[in-house]
Parts: C-alpha cells; structure tokens; sequence
C-alpha cells in the first residue's frame, strides 16, 4: 500500500483544512517546495498535492507552487487535484510534468471528459470521489449532491481510469481516523485501485487500510505535520 503525504494549497502555502472548511486552515508551511523536499527526504514514493484555491474557482490558481515543487522533486511522482476541469488544463499539468491528475466535480459533471481524458492520457488520470454521508460533494466541498458515491465510482469501471482517491469530508483534518469501512466497501465494490483519504492520523490507521488487502493507498496530511505520525517509520512500517 502506498502512503501519500499530501500538500494542500492555499494562498501559495501548505495548509490544512479542518472538514474541509476554507476559514478553518492552518498554514504549515510558507514554502511548499521546502515541504516536498521534506517529505522526499523521509522517503515518500509519490506526493499528494491539491490546490484548495483552485478548487472553488474551477481553474488553477496555486499554478506557482505546484510549479515549484515538481522543480524541487523531479524525480517523485505527484498527483494533483482542484480547479481541473478541461482538456487544456490536463494536458498543460501533465506536460509539466505531473504523474497524474485527479478529476473531481467534472466526475459528476461532465463524465464524458474523464473518459475523453483517461483515453488520452493511460494511466494519468484518477477520479476523486469527495463524500459526506456517502453522498458526493463537489466545488472544494461546497456543494453536496445527491449521487451516491459507490454508484459514481461504479460508473467509471470501464473508462480506464488509474485510481480512484475517496475522502470521507467528516473525517478529513480531524485526526480521528479514516472510514475504513466505506473506503474497503468501495474497494470492494469496484476493481479500479482505491486510495483512502481523510483521517489517517497513525500507524495503526494504515495498518488496518492495509489489511482490507483491497485499499491500494492512502493520504495523510495533518498527523505528518502535527507529528503523530512519522512518515520514515510509516513507510518502512508498510513495506515491512
């Protein structure tokens, strides 16, 4: 299982939100290159980058910093989420070097595009499902909808996607543990590769997402900043 620490920007730096809550954040950072460095130093396979920003105004707008750190780590993998929501814009953060994007509030709104763009790009391409109470959300978490998440994901089984990445919204920033129920029944209920995000807050936490044997990886930002979780150890933990 891979285990993805995640920068999510706001304003240029590296925050995080409590529930998703744009007035509830935290800056961790000022400079989130540095944070990569960090995190690539500790021996992370791949970075987990969002740009809440751009999120809410449906276009990139933490362009700079996300820049920054592809610069800063060249040679680590990172995925990207929030304000993605056309074929240009895929196409631009892939050429500059992104692994992988992930496609959000267009999986509920323009479906065709995923699978336009999971054609396109093989293998670069994931669908964030964000849900609260099982039902998806979209704009930065603005809006809840009345899609069920397993359905959504259901209906993207045959577009070739690379993963799928769930967050539980009520359990995102709060350090009280991932819904690792939800995440390995969603798992289960599709054979695309599932990353459980939202509440993994200790080592015990990816230890049970690990023994679904189903959950393929999981993000976790606040408990690596607090410091309740180690991310040296949290990796040689996983691959012990």
């Amino acid at each position: 299982m891979i285990l993805f620490p995640a920068i999510d920007l706001k304003d240029g730096q590296a925050v995080r939100l409590l529930r998703g809550d744009m007035e509830k954040s935290t800056v961790f950072n000022d400079d989130p290159a540095d944070q990569a460095r960090a995190f690539v130093a500790a021996g992370c396979d791949w970075l987990h980058l969002v740009d809440l920003n751009g999120a809410f105004a449906g276009t990139p707008v933490n362009a700079a910093a996300v820049e920054a750190i592809l610069a800063a780590c060249p040679d680590t993998p990172a995925q990207l989420g929030g304000g993605i929501r056309d074929m240009a814009t895929i196409e631009t953060w892939l050429d500059k070097g992104l692994a992988r994007v992930i496609l959000g509030t267009v999986a509920v709104e323009q479906p065709d595009l995923v699978r336009e763009a999971a054609r396109a790009f093989p293998g670069q391409v994931a669908v964030g499902i964000d849900a609260r109470d099982g039902r998806v959300a979209t704009k930065g978490w603005a809006e809840t909808t009345d899609v069920d998440a397993t359905d959504l994901a259901r209906s993207f089984e045959d577009a070739g996607v690379a993963a799928i990445i769930y967050t539980d919204i009520n359990r995102d920033g709060a350090m009280g543990g991932p819904n690792t129920a939800a995440t390995e029944a969603l798992a289960r209920a599709v054979s695309i590769p599932v990353i459980a995000s939202g509440g993994v807050s200790s080592l015990e936490d990816l230890t049970r997402l690990r023994d679904t044997g189903v959950i393929a990886g999981a993000i976790s930002g606040r408990a690596l900043y607090d410091g309740a979780l180690d991310l040296s150890a949290a990796l040689a933990a996983l691959k012990a």
